[in-house]
């Protein structure tokens, strides 16, 4: 970005890449985190996890997977456009499991069944997240309740983490996934940030980026920020981003309500 240098910064605050360096520990992503890392360690089986695009989901996924202990197993599948039998091999790819690259289906179950039982006896857990899950059709998801049948006696073998819109919530009330949606056993909603949480957003990313400190957002200009995004971390990223530009151009380090109303116009946010 070509105002890096003019704020001192070295690495871009408001890019909308997930990136878990800029991992921002609202309120709702505490919660969010809590439940995900109860269902994993407690081997829960499905877990479900929604929220609006833009709230912090896939970020919020990579953070938890960098932070798991080490003795579980994770694999992530971020591309949701694949068939049943992909998904097997994605999830083997991911997991590092030896299996011939052409097997059949019976072949890839169970090459991971063998590898979910070795890694129980050596004390471990595997957890597979599936990312942008609401564009998934119902033979996709079938299989993934399958997959989840894979346990011992006492505990699950797999913990399958699901993430996507709200739009998969009401997918699992189809009629023909009813058996997957009864076996989810921990579900979470990540809602926007609230208002009092948005300065803490921004300072929060500023300071990671290693930005001056004269650089400010004044708080009628925070206050705009959240009646343009509504809180949604990826729309304060945009207009933050373009706010930023403008201060160069106009050689300030402060950051008021007309500049945000300006870049809010640029990027087309209305309120």
């Amino acid at each position: 970005m070509m105002y890096k240098p003019f704020y001192s910064l070295k690495e871009s605050p408001f890019n909308i890449t997930s990136d878990p360096f800029f991992f921002f520990a609202s309120s709702r992503h505490q919660e969010a985190f809590a439940h995900l890392q109860y269902g994993i360690e407690s081997r829960k089986g499905i877990i479900v996890v929604t929220g609006e695009i833009g709230t912090g989901k896939t970020t919020l996924c990579r953070t938890l997977l960098n932070r798991l202990d080490d003795k579980i197993k994770t694999a992530l599948i971020l591309n949701p456009n694949f068939s049943d039998l992909q998904l097997l091999q994605m999830i083997i790819r991911d997991l590092g499991i030896d299996c011939p690259a052409k097997g059949n289906k019976l072949d890839l179950v169970g090459a991971i069944t063998y590898f979910l039982i070795k890694q129980s006896c050596q004390g471990n857990n595997v957890a597979v997240v599936i990312d942008e899950c609401q564009n998934l059709n119902v033979r996709q998801l079938e299989q993934i309740r399958l997959l989840s049948n894979l346990e011992t006696e006492k505990e699950k073998l797999l913990q399958i983490i699901l993430v996507g819109q709200p739009e998969l919530l009401k997918k699992l009330q189809d009629q023909g996934l009813r058996q997957l949606n009864q076996r989810v056993a921990v579900r979470y909603h990540i809602l926007p940030l609230d208002k009092n949480e948005i300065a803490g957003y921004i300072n929060h990313r500023l300071k990671t980026a290693g930005g001056d400190p004269k650089l400010k957002f004044t708080p009628d200009a925070v206050d705009m920020i959240y009646s343009y995004s509504g809180g949604t971390p990826r729309l304060i990223n945009i207009l933050c981003d373009r706010a930023l530009l403008a201060g160069f151009v106009g050689n300030t380090f402060s950051i008021t309500t007309d500049v945000i109303r300006q870049s809010a116009k640029e990027v087309l946010l209305t309120v």
